[in-house]
């Protein structure tokens, strides 16, 4: 019997805590200008099995750093939480 993994979403990692991407949400078109924000994180980077790593959070928690490979990327919270993560 295995266990399934617990997956949590990007906005809770805390600073420092790293994870591999499993999942990205759909998501539909956001007001701030009709970009598909899920089809943009996975432009980004964010697919799944990329390993990410939380930097920074400003307080009240948005916008968070996070680094994706080699790049740095600051994200709202609600696109964070698209982004369905295993912490390692």
């Amino acid at each position: 019997m295995t266990l399934a993994p617990t997956l949590i979403t990007l906005d809770a990692l805390v600073p420092g805590q790293s994870g591999t991407v499993i999942h990205i949400a759909p998501c539909a078109a956001d007001a701030g200008g009709g970009v598909d924000v899920s089809r943009r994180l996975m432009e980004l980077g964010f697919v799944p099995g990329e390993r990410i790593r939380m930097l920074k959070r400003l307080p009240g928690g948005d916008p968070v750093a996070v680094k994706v490979g080699d790049s740095t990327f600051a994200l709202r919270r609600f696109e964070a939480s698209l982004v369905s993560i295993k912490p390692e």
